[in-house]
């Protein structure tokens, strides 16, 4: 039986500590509660194996929401570990500096029940996303380290983690690259073959209706053929993906850095995660369909990052 995703809930005022409390464990989830940023950080080094999710508010007495976040984020247990933040409507500088530190979902008060479910299990599938990401790079042999040259095909969702995988451990840094390169495959599909636009991932995501819609697409006959091509290249001072999907492309322009303006929405930050934790160069080319992303070798570490 697999054990409930665990949260640490960082707030200080008792009722919101209740409600939330209530409403997640409510929906199966195990929540423990700290109520200033100094007990919370406390609990967070003392607990083992880390938590999955942590959620906390921005204004915590004691140690702020953002130093708290800037201390996780600073520690490579906790790195990994998805955090949302609680803060107002329009406080786009504290959200800014969040979003730079590495918050990548958000809150805002008073916050309805759905939406906070919502979040929250967008975050949870985040970490469950980059643990299995984690496990499998760590578990796999990699022969595919030798690699000079290869192209790919792929059409589906499943395929596209398959291939991210295997395709990291050609990278000096598998563990780093993994994740950007699951985003770059399954954004191909979801957003590129299959043409799901920006507002309707967030209204799917909100039904929790995203998988059964990208089933329903995949079976389409306008869909159905369509397919990811992706081409590897190894050369002396990097390595180079190019992946390149058959949909209409999309304005990509918007997706290279985080927005404040976006930040309570469920999704549309990949990208820019992708592009600031995974790989050191990334342009999409012509109208977004396609994709370059390279590493540098490890003998030219030191070349800057894009």
């Amino acid at each position: 039986m697999s054990q409930p995703t665990r949260i640490l809930l960082a707030e200080d005022e008792l009722l919101i500590a209740i409600i939330i409390q209530d409403l997640l464990t409510s929906e199966g989830y195990s929540v423990h509660v700290c109520s200033d940023g100094l007990s919370a950080w406390e609990n967070l080094q003392a607990t083992q194996p880390p938590y999955d999710i942590i959620l906390l508010d921005r204004g915590l007495p004691g140690l702020d929401g953002l130093e708290l976040l800037r201390r996780i984020k600073s520690d490579t247990s906790f790195a990994n570990t998805p955090v949302i933040i609680e803060t107002a409507q329009g406080d786009h500088e504290s959200i800014h500096e969040g979003l730079i530190h590495g918050a990548y979902y958000y809150l805002t008060k008073p916050f309805q029940a759905e939406v906070l479910l919502a979040v929250v299990k967008a975050a949870e599938e985040q970490s469950k996303n980059i643990n299995n990401m984690l496990n499998s790079v760590r578990s796999a042999e990699r022969p595919v380290a030798l690699l000079q040259m290869g192209s790919f095909r792929f059409h589906n969702l499943d395929e596209a983690v398959l291939l991210a995988n295997y395709l990291a451990q050609a990278c000096p840094e598998p563990e780093r690259a993994v994740q950007g390169l699951q985003e770059l495959l399954t954004n191909a599909v979801e957003h590129g073959n299959l043409e799901i636009s920006y507002a309707e991932k967030g209204a799917l995501l909100l039904k929790n209706t995203w998988h059964d819609e990208i089933a329903r697409r995949l079976q389409l006959p306008e869909y159905r053929t369509r397919y990811v091509n992706v081409h590897f290249q190894r050369q002396a001072e990097f390595l180079q993906f190019t992946v390149q999907d058959q949909g209409t492309g999309f304005d990509w322009s918007s997706y290279l850095e985080f927005s404040s303006e976006r930040a309570f929405d469920l999704h549309g930050r990949g990208i820019a995660i992708a592009k600031k934790l995974s790989f050191d160069y990334l342009e999409y080319q012509g109208n977004g369909n396609t994709v370059v992303a390279r590493f540098y070798t490890l003998a030219s570490a030191t070349a800057p990052h894009d």
